[in-house]
């Protein structure tokens, strides 16, 4: 059962769910983590493996990272290793590394201010540092999720239960521990974690865990934008891409991650561009299931897709030129959407490329194709220009053409160059006419 609330804060209660009450198993820990677990207890502390680990192993994932939790300091735990090294300031953690494998150990914080200096919280909320160490059901509570607070204890085999969470996990429910809206201010990013946890457990976000998340959305103007950049390639570069966004607009987060892009989808009545944004996102949870790359600069082409086509048009209307036009609403779209996620210029240029070579696909005169053809840019370009036709089937030609260009581009030029004859085709496709030039009567100049 859920605790009942004691001035917000859940009252711990033990729940011990023992070995034949589980599935955990040492042979899915990494055996790493099981070292530093030993070794901690071996030297007296308590030590037991800790949050998502725990929670996937539950439910027959396999987890990426090993957490630890330690009634040990982050500098007794340095003295056990001589791999440790400490990081942090906001959170104090030990860093103990095994080639690329790092286990994060952790020290139990308390939930209360011992009047150290060592937890600092804004007028808002927020925590800006959380360094007092605490007992192990101090550390249970002060934890986000129910599902997050699991510990695994390797002297009985035994998961350690305080609030609840055994019961949420076997029943995929989303569960933040406490009062909703004081963790969500506490620390806006929460809000994205249940989104982005949610989908990728399959879990459903509990409804009082929901209800602020609509309300509470501005607060993520309020977080870092290189902390939102770095939540945001979470979000979509993990294999939960497709059901992350959905999860941003049922819950009213989207607007506040990607404003523009927000406004474009609600403006665009048919539909297309949202189909093509999910069309998208399908692809990259492919790529990521099958150990494919995915450049973050594709995705946030693609996300910001919608907005970057809503800024052209306004400008088109207005009676910017086309080439122009173009230019001026990449800038535009990338230097709003930096104020709220902090895109490096090394993902923002090859996205803006990616954009402004698309009109370039109706452009297939033979120096044309040759040159766009041997741009560094042209697959991911050309992937993007394939995917559009989850929006519209407009560009089911250019597909076809420079799909053949790619394989033969000699004979598919000339093909072409049979087929229009008095000239190459423009941006809508159709053929045009080249323009003569006048001969000058200057004569050429001394070499």
């Amino acid at each position: 059962m859920q605790p009942e609330l004691h001035d917000q804060t859940p009252v711990p209660v033990l729940r011990v769910i023992s070995r034949d009450g589980h599935n955990v198993s040492r042979r899915d820990i990494s055996p790493n983590a099981l070292r530093v677990l030993y070794r901690l207890r071996e030297a007296g502390f308590g030590a037991f493996l800790v949050g998502g680990a725990v929670r996937d192993l539950l439910i027959g994932g396999n987890p990426k990272d090993f957490d630890i939790a330690t009634d040990a300091t982050p500098e007794q735990v340095r003295g056990l290793f001589r791999n440790c090294r400490l990081i942090g300031r906001r959170f104090r953690l030990a860093h103990v590394v095994f080639g690329r494998e790092i286990i994060e150990v952790a020290t139990f914080r308390a939930n209360t201010d011992n009047g150290s200096g060592e937890r600092e919280t804004h007028e808002d909320g927020r925590v800006l540092r959380d360094n007092v160490y605490g007992s192990i059901e101090e550390d249970a509570v002060r934890r986000d999720f129910t599902a997050n607070a699991l510990y695994y204890a390797i002297e009985d085999f035994s998961v350690r239960d305080f609030v609840g969470g055994f019961e949420d996990v076997q029943n995929r429910l989303m569960r933040l521990i406490g009062d909703p809206e004081t963790r969500y201010r506490e620390d806006p990013v929460r809000m994205l974690r249940a989104v982005r946890l949610a989908a990728k457990l399959d879990f459903e976000i509990e409804a009082a865990t929901a209800e602020p998340l609509v309300r509470l959305a501005p607060l993520l103007s309020e977080s870092a934008p290189a902390r939102l950049f770095e939540e945001c390639l979470k979000l979509f570069l993990s294999g939960h891409a497709e059901a992350s966004f959905i999860g941003l607009e049922r819950f009213g987060l989207l607007g506040a991650l990607f404003p523009e892009t927000a406004a474009a989808l609600r403006s665009n009545r048919s539909g297309a561009l949202r189909r093509m944004v999910l069309e998208g996102l399908r692809g990259t949870d492919s790529r990521v299931a099958n150990d494919e790359p995915v450049s973050p600069a594709f995705l946030f082409a693609l996300l910001l897709w919608p907005a970057y086509c809503r800024a052209l048009m306004a400008l088109q209307a207005g009676g910017m030129q086309p080439v122009e036009a173009q230019r001026r609403a990449a800038d535009q779209v990338t230097l709003h959407q930096l104020s709220t996620v902090a895109l490096p210029r090394r993902f923002s240029l090859p996205m803006q490329e990616i954009w402004l070579l698309q009109p370039r696909f109706s452009l297939r005169q033979r120096k044309r194709v040759f040159r766009l053809l041997s741009h560094p840019r042209f697959r991911a370009a050309f992937d993007f220009l394939v995917l559009r036709q989850a929006a519209s089937n407009e560009h089911a030609a250019d597909v076809e053409f420079w799909r053949e260009a790619q394989l033969h581009p000699t004979e598919t030029v000339a093909a072409h160059e049979q087929e229009h004859p008095d000239g190459e085709t423009g941006e809508d496709g159709a053929p045009r006419r080249r323009r003569r030039r006048r001969r000058s009567n200057a004569k050429p100049a001394a070499e």
